[in-house]
């Protein structure tokens, strides 16, 4: 039987949610998050929703510098959610441990800027189970 051509989806679309435990400096897991939403996205696959929790809130902060020779992941990660209009969530509870802020909690905690990108919003784990029910797969990263 011949093989069909390369970019030929054998299967129908398949709606995934993606957690992300891991920081973008602590192991090549947030990474293989990106490479994987960045190919489901490419096959034709859709993302519910990708949602960052614990230290895998830290692919969110805007305030992230990586040196030179090094890849700014979460740069990588909202240029990505902004090309493609993906609902992106950072869990509350961690965004908030690890000073991941909105400008409005910034201000309820007093401090003088704010440091969530703006490609990603601060919500709780309701979010998660909402995923977990309408995406077909839950996949995680960390």
């Amino acid at each position: 039987m011949p093989r069909p051509d390369r970019g030929f989806c054998l299967s129908p679309a398949v709606k995934f949610a993606v957690v992300v435990y891991s920081s973008p400096a602590s192991s090549q897991a947030a990474a293989s998050a990106y490479q994987f939403v960045r190919t489901l996205l490419n096959e034709g696959h859709e993302l519910y929703r990708l949602f960052f929790i614990a230290d895998g809130v830290e692919n969110a902060n805007r305030l992230t510098v990586t040196p030179q020779d090094e890849t700014n992941l979460p740069q990588q990660w909202h240029g990505l959610i902004t090309k493609y209009k993906l609902d992106s969530v950072a869990c509350v509870s961690s965004a908030i441990r690890r000073g991941i802020l909105t400008p409005e909690e910034a201000d309820r905690h007093n401090l003088d800027a704010h440091t969530l990108l703006d490609s990603t919003e601060i919500a709780g784990l309701g979010q998660l189970i909402d995923a977990a029910v309408n995406a077909d797969r839950l996949v995680h990263f960390g």
